[in-house]
């Protein structure tokens, strides 16, 4: 059966405030960028030209609807986020170091997208999509922890492919044993997933990116993605494991690199067509290296969803050798 979406996600939306310099009177400076992985991985997916949407709950207040203004400009469908009045939107204030690196605080105490009940959620998008697409961030929290369980089995059920995208952050974990138990506790339902080399001991016994990975495919992950920041990726499925180099960029802004790479790899898998048990290595490094050139131009600018580049200048980043 045809499905409405390509890539459904359920999780955070808010507002990354970046440094933006210095006032006249020497303090800092911040800018509202729109924010939450699950969002930037759309974004990827909708710049491809692929149908998304999103679920999640944000305030009703200035950040919340310019969130979702956001996320109708660049082309996902919205009528999956709740606006409620008794939460604020999450914010999260970001420093970054010379190499555009990150630091994180956050304001969500409770934060809007903790917040989410699974009556609130629209099934039709769950039993609609082709791949149904979540992070670790829904899982720190009731009730969006409980909700997030209750969507990925929802979706299975109808036939979606599982993506999963840990993506931890420190501060918002009570303690990191505490975070690797949740973050694990999701992967017998995954089908794919993107992880960073920092994430690697989180989620199994292992640092090394190759083995980590193929302990993750031996769990029953049918696909592995370990990204290793200005050195590329390490693709690892059935068919066998790649390390697929990265472009050379100017680094302003790392925020929405990994989700940028992971929503453009898996828009190459969608338009492929094809079962997960199907790929060949070779197919898999040609997407991974499309990935790779969105996430190299989206961290030449400030931001990470706004910075998410268009196809076409990505076509003109993979055309340099």
């Amino acid at each position: 059966m045809e499905k409405k979406y390509d890539v459904v996600a359920l999780g955070e939306f808010l507002i990354d405030f970046t440094p933006a310099g210095s006032s006249d009177s020497g303090m800092k400076l911040f800018e509202q960028n729109p924010g939450g992985a699950p969002v930037n991985m759309l974004t990827a997916v909708s710049k491809a030209g692929l149908k998304t949407a999103f679920i999640g709950k944000v305030g009703d207040d200035m950040h919340g609807n310019f969130l979702i203004e956001t996320a109708k400009q660049a082309g996902i469908d919205t009528r999956g986020i709740v606006v409620d009045d008794t939460v604020f939107t999450t914010l999260a204030f970001v420093t970054l170091d010379e190499n555009g690196e990150r630091e994180f605080s956050f304001a969500r105490k409770p934060g809007a997208d903790t917040m989410l009940c699974y009556k609130e959620v629209d099934a039709d998008l769950l039993r609609d999509t082709k791949v149904f697409h979540i992070g670790s961030l829904s899982l720190t929290d009731e009730p969006a922890r409980t909700t997030t369980f209750q969507a990925v089995r929802e979706a299975r059920k109808y036939g979606a492919v599982i993506s999963y995208d840990p993506n931890y952050r420190e501060p918002l974990w009570d303690n990191r044993e505490n975070a690797m138990e949740r973050m694990k506790s999701i992967l017998p339902f995954v089908d794919i997933m993107k992880l960073s080399d920092e994430e690697t001991a989180l989620l199994t016994p292992f640092e090394d990116p190759k083995e980590a990975a193929e302990y993750l495919l031996g769990t029953g992950v049918r696909l592995v993605a370990v990204t290793l920041g200005s050195e590329g990726v390490l693709i690892c499925s059935r068919d066998g494991s790649r390390k697929v180099p990265g472009f050379v960029s100017h680094v302003v802004d790392t925020t929405g690199a990994g989700d940028s790479f992971w929503g453009a790899f898996v828009s190459q898998l969608i338009r492929a067509d094809k079962s997960l048990e199907e790929f060949s290595i070779d197919e898999l490094e040609e997407f991974a290296r499309y990935g790779n050139a969105v996430a190299s131009l989206c961290v030449e600018k400030r931001g990470g969803l706004r910075s998410i580049p268009e196809e076409s200048e990505t076509f003109e980043r993979l055309a340099v050798k």
